[in-house]
């Protein structure tokens, strides 16, 4: 006797479903996180050294000429943490929910449950990461006396949805590219690597006066969320043209990324 396993609807995110099957997504993440930090020293501290590492770099070597440049409302160090952190998310989120079906070939192969499961639960991984450092965030703020805009506090839970929002579509994509074509474990790395110099991460947007770099910055689905983030700082001035853009971006490539995903996982069992 044969039996196909298979998404009960290959159109639609199946919330239902993920919902009856809740305890996975805890599975999954607490898995992920033992494995990443497994037989570490330093366990979680290196959620907090590697957005720290890189803050500090580029402060010491470029921090006071972007901040000359561009003139800048916040210390650099702040500026620059505050994009780190967000980074982590994506970069985290996505690189590990585009290698999550491969890595998880055994499983599928065994049993059927919604395989969105397992790319959402990677990205959830990160999503600890970000929890772990924001302290060392906090204490950031204190020791540069950064004042803060309250009122602009409910702006960072939403430039973290989209961000989660833009790794999860990115990460999708791959995901479903990475179990037909193995080269696209190889290409993650570097993509990464290219995106975060094309993303206001550690420079602001305004860092080039030419019109098409600036488009470009604008339609990064990260540009957004990062705008929302720093308008927590007083002086600060959000460029709302680039909050919609960037939202408009970030949701395009969720949409396009489940769709590609939920047509494709039917046949996962089999290549991965």
């Amino acid at each position: 006797m044969e039996f196909e396993i298979k998404p009960r609807s290959k159109f639609s995110l199946g919330l239902k479903e993920l919902w009856e099957y809740r305890e996975l997504f805890y599975f999954f993440t607490w898995r992920d996180v033992k494995v990443k930090y497994k037989q570490t020293v330093l366990g979680f501290l290196w959620a907090i050294l590697q957005p720290l590492f890189m803050t500090v770099i580029f402060t010491v070597f470029l921090g006071e000429s972007i901040s000359a440049k561009t003139h800048l409302p916040i210390p650099y160090p702040v500026f620059a943490l505050s994009g780190m952190l967000l980074w982590g998310i994506f970069s985290s989120g996505m690189s590990n929910a585009a290698n999550s079906m491969v890595n998880n070939a055994n499983i599928i192969k065994k049993i059927y449950f919604p395989r969105l499961i397992i790319p959402i639960s990677a990205l959830l991984g990160a999503l600890i990461d970000f929890f772990v450092a924001i302290p060392v965030f906090i204490i950031t703020l204190f020791i540069y006396k950064v004042e803060l805009n309250f009122s602009a506090l409910l702006f960072l839970p939403v430039s973290v949805f989209i961000t989660c929002l833009s790794a999860m579509g990115c990460g999708l994509l791959l995901a479903a590219l990475n179990v037909k074509y193995r080269d696209v474990r190889y290409i993650i790395p570097f993509l990464v690597q290219g995106l975060l110099f094309i993303t206001p991460v550690l420079f602001p947007s305004n860092i080039s006066q030419n019109p098409i770099a600036q488009f470009f910055l604008q339609l990064n689905p990260l540009s957004g969320a990062l705008e929302l983030t720093r308008a927590l700082f007083t002086g600060y001035t959000i460029n709302m043209e680039t909050v919609f853009l960037s939202m408009a971006v970030s949701v395009l490539l969720f949409i396009t990324g489940v769709v590609y995903f939920r047509k494709t996982e039917g046949y996962f069992a089999d290549l991965a």
